[in-house]
């Protein structure tokens, strides 16, 4: 707003962000996150304790998981090109994700439960390009990163209140039963979507197109150099639970197992919270001076969390810091990446687009953690932070050379 905006002001058009459209998509991802949640936080309990199989089966259900969850947002961002498409995918994604979660619980072997979670991560994966796509007709373009940063914050709160709603439900009903009832939010997630969608003014009708994913439009001109920065970025982008390995063994001579446990699991909760406000403050900040600043800001963040985890002793405040350096990371580059893509993507491509940064994720996430992982084990925990906190300098490098080309 200029300086002679003033608050009685009638605010202008692309300054209206917080629609009802846009207040109900943040908050499917809040129930989504935190119905999956759920049944995420008690499987290894369930898989090892309720059923007695080994660690080896948490391990490759997940992985499998992850993996085709991957490929399906690549799906998933061809089919969220067709504004038709990406409203049926959007509810039947949310609504399939509830249930096949929640059926975890009523399973009797281990094989059961590996279906049931890779299905659930392969619908979950279908319909993420077809919310954020939705996401960009709700409102203007000068307002992307608040939107954004919004849906982002609300995915985080659910992901602090899943695991504690979890441990709730484990005390009163059991684990089977807490799993079942994961279905309730992923129920009212599905409805918060349809909410969503309804409030959206629908576009006007356009010929169907074949279900094709549009790489190469996606990946033309300054969108293409984007996708390398966040490429780097998403390498060195690793699973959280590391973050909370490293605290635990630093914090385990002095404290002792089961109080480091807890003491990093509350770092973690700090992590997830920073990231809340940092989603909501990127957006804004995004709107006003560029997502590309935003997105530099969150790998720079990333890369002081990584170097002091490296270096770190067990001092817990300096822990909670480098924790919180994480969390505005995370919270300032998911935001940019989502409202940059949105702003940059061609609007018949918008689905693929979304796709394609959704793989990149997935496929740069799995690659973090298991190369951060292996130098974990065969060198030391230091040199593996070292070598993602230099994804994480490639990434700011690549930045630059993005926003070089652009004054060129």
């Amino acid at each position: 707003m200029s300086a002679e905006d003033g608050p009685e002001n009638k605010p202008r058009e692309d300054e209206r962000w917080f629609t009802r459209s846009v207040a109900a998509i943040g908050g499917a991802s809040f129930f989504a996150d935190l119905g999956y949640e759920m049944p995420t936080s008690l499987l290894p309990s369930f898989l090892t304790s309720t059923l007695g199989a080994p660690a080896a089966a948490l391990g490759l259900i997940e992985g499998v998981a992850d993996g085709l969850g991957g490929v399906s947002r690549l799906a998933g961002g061809a089919i969220a090109d067709d504004p038709a498409r990406r409203r049926k995918a959007a509810v039947g994604g949310y609504t399939a994700t509830a249930f096949l979660g929640g059926a975890i619980g009523l399973a009797t072997a281990v094989w059961q439960v590996g279906a049931l979670r890779v299905s659930a991560w392969v619908a979950r994966g279908l319909r993420a390009p077809s919310r954020s796509a939705l996401l960009t007709e709700a409102v203007s373009e000068g307002t992307y990163g608040r939107a954004f940063g919004y849906e982002r914050a609300m995915d985080n709160l659910g992901a602090i209140g899943g695991p504690l709603l979890a441990i709730g439900l484990v005390a009163l009903v059991g684990v089977r039963s807490a799993i079942m009832l994961s279905v309730i939010p992923g129920l009212l997630a599905a409805l918060a979507i349809f909410i969503g969608i309804r409030a959206i003014p629908r576009a006007k009708r356009i010929e169907r197109r074949p279900l094709r994913l549009r790489v190469r439009p996606v990946l033309h001109g300054r969108l293409g150099r984007l996708f390398l920065a966040i490429s780097a970025f998403e390498i060195g982008n690793v699973a959280a639970t590391l973050l909370i390995l490293r605290a635990t063994d630093l914090l385990q001579p002095a404290h002792g197992r089961g109080s480091a446990v807890k003491i990093a699991l509350g770092l973690y909760a700090g992590y997830n919270l920073a990231g809340v406000v940092a989603s909501f403050f990127g957006g804004r900040l995004g709107d006003r001076r560029g997502m590309m600043l935003v997105f530099g800001l969150g790998a720079a963040a990333f890369a002081v969390a990584y170097a002091g985890l490296a270096a770190s002793g067990a001092s817990i405040v300096l822990l909670a810091v480098f924790f919180s350096f994480a969390g505005v990371g995370i919270g300032f580059a998911e935001t940019a990446e989502q409202a940059a893509v949105a702003g940059l993507a061609p609007s018949e491509v918008v689905g693929s687009a979304f796709g394609l940064l959704a793989a990149v994720q997935s496929f740069g996430n799995f690659a973090a953690s298991v190369i951060a992982g292996a130098l974990w084990t065969l060198v030391s925990p230091r040199a593996a932070f070292a070598y993602l906190g230099f994804w994480m300098l490639v990434s700011l490098v690549a930045l630059v050379f993005v926003r070089t080309r652009d004054r060129a």
